[in-house]
């Protein structure tokens, strides 16, 4: 049973922070501290991720996943109501008759509090919301699926990604032209603003050409990206109707950090590895990671390799243990914290593992690649 709980520990990871949230002054700064820490000291202590577990129940996973979308929902709309400056009355009556003196736990917070709910509640729209939204989002024939990932994916305003990830950066991997596939030494923010603009353009493009193939209009009712934008831009104003402006700016701030921390896992994903134009994508075309917590926490897109081998594996069948596979010296939560924060220390501790991978793994043509360029 407990290969089954793990994949629940995001879920109550979600739930623990509201309330934590509601516990008041220093309680969400103890909480972003403690994860933070959590995560760090398990990703480095606790054995590797290495086994690919059979499961007879997969709908238990798959409700591991769907529950996501209601607590991030919760939270988001607490952090909006905690920033907001118009909480509906009904709201604040509500938590009263629970013995909840919200508006005293709002005004108990600290600036280093409230810093602490944006940055955690942005992790968790990415935890709880764009990777599992991902991994809906592969599934294209299954429709509820597909609902409850691109409704995920709406609370970063990043509908572009069901469609320019699938359709465009799984083709075009590794190549000069993908957006999402980082270069050797490329700074991380560049990167970041320049992946986000050239994604939309992608996602715009290949949305007008499956249109135009159907002999739709392109602004219609038929096109996903209007589709997608629509759902964020609803989350958007039930945030001031609940929040005013403070809180509507409150869930678009969280929800651009988001957009940030997601280029920042693309980035780790393909960063300085390179792909011969018209050769197959191989094991060695995205960086791995074993370590547990990120694994559990990213629905194993850790096992980044074996998603690009087959994008119809469902999270819990992806191989970890392909030997072509290179792997990250820390988990991909870690490595996050270091690209975004030292980002100099990720180059330099990078540097090494492309030599590794220059020797050990690339052909001739994807090793000669910078000289050449150069």
């Amino acid at each position: 049973m407990l290969k089954y709980l793990k994949y629940y520990i995001p879920a109550v990871t979600g739930i623990l922070f509201i309330i934590f949230i509601m516990m008041g002054q220093n309680y969400p700064t103890y909480f972003f501290i403690g994860w933070s820490l959590f995560l760090f000291i398990g990703d480095y202590i606790l054995p590797r991720d290495k086994e690919i577990q059979t499961f007879s129940y997969p709908g238990i996973l798959n409700f591991s996943i769907y529950i996501n979308l209601p607590i991030l929902i919760c939270l988001i709309f607490l952090v909006v109501s905690v920033f907001g400056n118009q909480s509906p009355n009904w709201y604040v009556e509500m938590l009263l008759s629970m013995n909840v003196d919200f508006v005293q736990i709002v005004e108990s917070f600290t600036l280093l509090d409230q810093l602490s709910i944006v940055f955690q509640t942005t992790l968790l729209i990415g935890i709880l919301g764009t990777v599992p939204g991902h991994e809906l989002t592969h599934r294209k024939q299954k429709k509820f699926d597909m609902f409850i990932g691109n409704w995920m994916l709406a609370f970063s305003w990043d509908c572009t990604f069901a469609i320019e990830h699938v359709y465009g950066h799984h083709k075009d991997v590794c190549l000069e032209e993908d957006p999402a596939s980082a270069k050797r030494g490329q700074n991380i923010y560049s990167f970041v603003i320049r992946a986000t603009v050239l994604e939309q353009l992608s996602g715009w493009k290949i949305e007008t050409e499956r249109l135009k193939r159907r002999n739709r209009n392109v602004f219609s009712i038929h096109n996903r990206m209007l589709i997608g934008f629509s759902r964020s831009l609803a989350i958007t104003i039930l945030a001031f109707a609940f929040g005013g402006l403070n809180g509507m700016a409150a869930f678009l701030l969280c929800a651009f950090i988001a957009k940030l921390f997601l280029e920042a896992i693309n980035y780790i994903e393909h960063y300085g590895l390179v792909r011969e134009r018209g050769k197959p994508v191989e094991m060695r075309h995205s960086w791995n990671s074993n370590h547990f917590l990120s694994s559990i926490y990213l629905c194993n897109v850790t096992r980044h390799s074996d998603h690009h081998r087959s994008t119809k594996l469902n999270f819990w069948e992806l191989n970890p243990t392909h030997e072509d596979a290179p792997l990250l010296p820390y988990g991909y939560l870690s490595m996050l914290y270091l690209v975004l924060v030292t980002p100099f220390l990720y180059k330099k501790i990078m540097a090494k593992k492309l030599v590794h991978w220059d020797l050990n793994n690339a052909t001739e043509y994807e090793r000669n690649f910078y000289a050449v360029q150069s």
